[in-house]
């Protein structure tokens, strides 16, 4: 009954839901949202040592030895392995919040499927960016900086906290980067994005890349390559699925 009258009060004569019913259901969604990540973060907290450990386990097959130099340190590393397990973790959540509360206003089914979809492979493509980055890209950078050292009398002692903020930085850059054909795609399906605009940019976006993963990386010039090859290739994967849902029937 106290839901009924609820939802009542969230829509007007018309049946359509008012601001402050938007905002209440906008509050509520966040809610949730904020509820799962602070589980979520309690739950990973107490696993967070064998989360370090996994972390960890990558740099010592390159002989690299870790310590802390300040009290808390190691302490700040469980904490912050934690919040960025708790975050993924929330993700399918958050996405589906974002689809429950924008689907009611999106009236076209198939526009609601393009939409579900895309935020789907948006969540996929994310996972396979941050799974690139730990199997392939972060062995190969540790790889390289460590043999930049080799022969040197200076011993790699890494600072635990640099380091995972490290790992934990490439983890992002490489999950948001593996995004550009998700969204090249959902531009494509609005009409703001064509595949003759991006054929035509990309010589400078190619320029742009490697600017943007020299910003972004450590100052090693691989670590820029490793960053600026797979934006290349999902540069040019954007063109392809561009090209293919331009000619959908899900724009019309």
């Amino acid at each position: 009954m106290t839901t009924t009258k609820t939802i009542q009060t969230n829509k007007d004569e018309q049946g359509v839901m008012t601001l402050p019913g938007h905002l209440r259901e906008l509050r509520n969604r966040i809610g949730v949202c904020l509820v799962v990540f602070i589980v979520g973060f309690f739950v990973a907290l107490a696993f967070s040592k064998q989360l370090v450990q996994l972390l960890t386990d990558m740099g010592t097959r390159y002989h690299y030895e870790f310590v802390y130099i300040a009290p808390q340190e190691l302490m700040l590393v469980h904490f912050s392995v934690a919040m960025l397990a708790a975050f993924i973790a929330d993700i399918p959540v958050i996405v589906h919040q974002i689809y429950a509360f924008s689907s009611p206003a999106i009236e076209n089914k198939k526009t609601k499927k393009v939409v579900l979809l895309v935020m789907l492979f948006g969540l996929l493509f994310f996972v396979v960016g941050v799974l690139f980055a730990y199997y392939i890209s972060v062995p190969f950078m540790l790889y390289f900086l460590k043999e930049f050292g080799a022969g040197s009398d200076i011993i790699a002692s890494i600072s635990i906290q640099e380091y995972v903020m490290f790992l934990t930085t490439v983890f992002m850059i490489f999950g948001v980067i593996f995004e550009m054909p998700v969204i090249s795609v959902l531009l494509s399906l609005v009409g703001v994005l064509k595949a003759k605009y991006l054929i035509k940019a990309r010589k400078p976006a190619i320029i742009i890349i490697f600017i943007v993963a020299a910003i972004v990386t450590p100052p090693d010039i691989v670590s820029q390559i490793m960053v600026a090859v797979p934006m290349v290739a999902l540069y040019e994967l954007s063109i392809v699925l561009c090209r293919i849902f331009s000619k959908s029937d899900y724009k019309k």
